[in-house]
């Protein structure tokens, strides 16, 4: 085979809308295995190859499910969990849509290890959902929601959002934006010290007197 007619690793995981390490992992698991390899042992594979594969897991599993996910950030906030359940309920039955199964959860939305939030990308992973219903695009998560959007789209789930802004509870925005400037205050303090930290040993390679 001409190495001419293959791409890469990293080519072929953007056809596939997944990342090198998914493709990695479906080698070990006998699922997609490269064509070829370069000198310099980097897996390769060929379009046909690909779109082969895209075929293939397509027509093994069409999803059925249609799943809605709730979440609120603390215990505290479980009105509001009840609360975003009941709009999703009525939204479904307005729909005419049967058989949704519904995920509660607390948790933050800037923590992607959240068990069910893990469980459910498994599932779109598998492609096991067909649609996934949100109140509002944050309740999926705070940021990079257009990753997760185009993850679903890839696995055959669309998703459904209501975006209605009084499901997303204002404080829960409020302590997301204090964690992440505690986290840069804590990151930008570090550095500060470690620059303190660098110009005195810099001071004392040079043989200059450090202010004690």
């Amino acid at each position: 085979m001409s190495m001419e007619n293959t791409i890469s690793t990293g080519k072929a995981a953007k056809l596939l809308g997944v990342s090198v390490k998914t493709l990695q992992r479906w080698e070990r698991e006998g699922r997609l295995i490269p064509v070829a390899r370069t000198d310099s042992n980097r897996r390769l594979y060929t379009e046909a190859q690909i779109r082969e594969f895209i075929g293939l897991r397509n027509a093994v599993s069409e999803p059925t499910r249609l799943v809605a996910y709730c979440r609120v950030s603390s215990a505290a906030q479980k009105p509001d969990l009840a609360n975003q359940r009941k709009v999703l309920e009525e939204f479904v039955v307005a729909k005419g849509l049967a058989n949704v199964e519904f995920i509660e959860e607390v948790g933050s939305g800037l923590n992607f290890k959240r068990k069910r939030f893990l469980m459910l990308m498994d599932e779109i992973g598998r492609r096991e959902v067909k649609m996934l219903i949100l109140a509002h695009r944050d309740r999926l998560t705070r940021f990079g929601f257009e990753w997760f959007e185009h993850f679903a789209k890839v696995n055959g789930c669309e998703l459904l959002v209501l975006n209605q802004e009084r499901l997303s509870p204002v404080q829960e925005m409020v302590q997301d934006l204090m964690t992440i400037v505690h986290y840069f205050s804590s990151r930008l303090y570090g550095l500060r010290n470690y620059r303190k930290k660098l110009d005195e040993a810099l001071k004392k390679d040079a043989g200059l007197d450090v202010p004690g």
